[in-house]
């Protein structure tokens, strides 16, 4: 077996987030108390079609803003379904490490690209805002999986930060833009030209931002680290 399978196969979990103490055991009183039925396999799919609905909900929204709730009823089921296929997979011990692995975050890279793209669609987001955060979050995953394999950590919270916390504001953006409409403010310059800005996009544009500057910093980190020992 390679280094960076073995890695991936026994690695640890660093999920240090500030709903950490709320959902850790939420996560374990679900999977103590889900039917023999549910597999982590079926809860994958729950997630998958989680993302499904939150695009369904962006693009319907175009038509009726209402459908953001159906958007915002969709993080509630991807959270269900990506936070607890691995915690039952673990409370039943049947993991399957590197199956789950790939299972896993190959199906969360296809969520991601529903979700961001939606927001994208609808009339409250610039697609070109919301393309640039998705690329932040997928640059921010590959950095997860190659620490994984390079350091046998996974590590999927950036100060105090992780999908949880994401997903919650989210349904934060979604409650404004349903509650304020279509916003824009102008910003003048001194050569008396002007821009229209939402404040929509500039949310999404401070989370982006903030998703680029966790994948810099701790990639210099791990870069550094494994400068120094000579790996």
């Amino acid at each position: 077996m390679t280094p960076s399978l073995n890695a991936i196969q026994t690695h640890t979990r660093v999920n240090d987030i500030l709903l950490g103490p709320l959902e850790r055991p939420a996560l374990r009183w679900l999977a103590a108390h889900m039917p023999a039925w549910v597999s982590p396999d079926r809860l994958t799919v729950i997630g998958v079609l989680g993302a499904a609905i939150i695009l369904l909900g962006y693009l319907l929204s175009a038509v009726n803003p209402g459908f953001l709730w159906l958007a915002s009823a969709g993080f509630v089921a991807n959270w269900f379904g990506d936070s607890l296929d691995g915690t039952l997979a673990r409370f039943r011990h049947i993991e399957k490490p590197k199956y789950g692995f790939f299972v896993d975050h190959t199906t969360d890279a296809v969520g991601q690209v529903m979700i961001f793209l939606g927001l994208g669609l609808t009339p409250h987001v610039s697609f070109t805002v919301a393309s640039l955060a998705l690329i932040a979050y997928l640059i921010l995953s590959v950095l997860a999986y190659v620490r994984t394999c390079v350091a046998g950590e996974f590590k999927i919270s950036y100060g105090r930060l992780g999908p949880t916390e994401i997903r919650v504001l989210a349904i934060l953006l979604n409650t404004a833009m349903l509650a304020f409409g279509v916003k824009t403010f102008t910003i003048p310059f001194a050569s008396g030209a002007s821009i229209s800005v939402s404040p929509y996009d500039m949310v999404v544009s401070g989370i982006a931002l903030l998703l680029l500057s966790f994948f810099i910093t701790s990639g210099l980190r791990e870069a550094r680290r494994l400068a120094s020992l000579g790996e």
